[in-house]
């Protein structure tokens, strides 16, 4: 027996994926990297909801489908204010409420490397510890300029780079876009995982 469907009884039938982009940005460098992740995720059809850390909307995070984390490297680790996120979380932990959702992450930083895969590390085992489903980056770096896709050779989660400048003039293009195109793969891959 085959079934043929037309597009609009595919779309008809697709859930719109949700996704929460939350994040600690004191110097606003960070936000605008997670901006860029939800124009990505808005471009793949998402409903995406941008929050800071400094007021967590729980009831959005308990809906979404997917949740991407990120802050700053500082001293070689996460920022205090997301880990006081995490630690705000339990309730959710012992009730599994996230348990099957989407989870990823990035981090943004001075140097180009500054110890950027810790930060990864420590938000991938939150998600662990929560039941969440990890997606890494999967884009292959296209060059090391700071114009190029995935130019710190990152796999774990999305890594970008500032210099000491105002966020208007960095991250670079290259780190920007490779954020929007993590936020969009994003979105696909959940949805691509809820339709088959």
């Amino acid at each position: 027996m085959v079934f043929k469907f037309s597009m609009s009884v595919i779309e008809q039938i697709t859930p719109q994926i949700k996704v929460c982009v939350i994040y600690h940005s004191p110097y606003g460098h960070t936000a605008k990297v997670a901006q860029y992740i939800a124009q990505g995720a808005e471009q793949a059809g998402a409903e995406v909801h941008l929050l800071s850390v400094a007021a967590p909307q729980w009831d959005l995070l308990d809906q979404a489908d997917v949740i991407v984390m990120g802050c700053p490297t500082y001293m070689g680790s996460l920022t205090s204010a997301l880990k006081q996120f995490m630690e705000d979380s339990s309730k959710r932990w012992l009730a599994r409420t996230w348990q099957g959702k989407l989870a990823a992450g990035f981090t943004n930083g001075g140097g180009l490397s500054g110890d950027k895969l810790a930060v990864l590390q420590q938000i991938n085992l939150f998600a662990m510890q929560h039941g969440m489903l990890w997606a890494g980056l999967p884009f292959m770096p296209t060059g090391r300029s700071p114009l190029d896709i995935n130019r710190m050779s990152s796999f774990l989660g999305l890594m970008t780079q500032s210099d000491n400048a105002s966020v208007e003039i960095t991250p670079p293009e290259g780190d920007l876009e490779t954020a929007r195109k993590f936020g969009k793969y994003l979105a696909e891959l959940r949805l691509k995982h809820l339709v088959i």
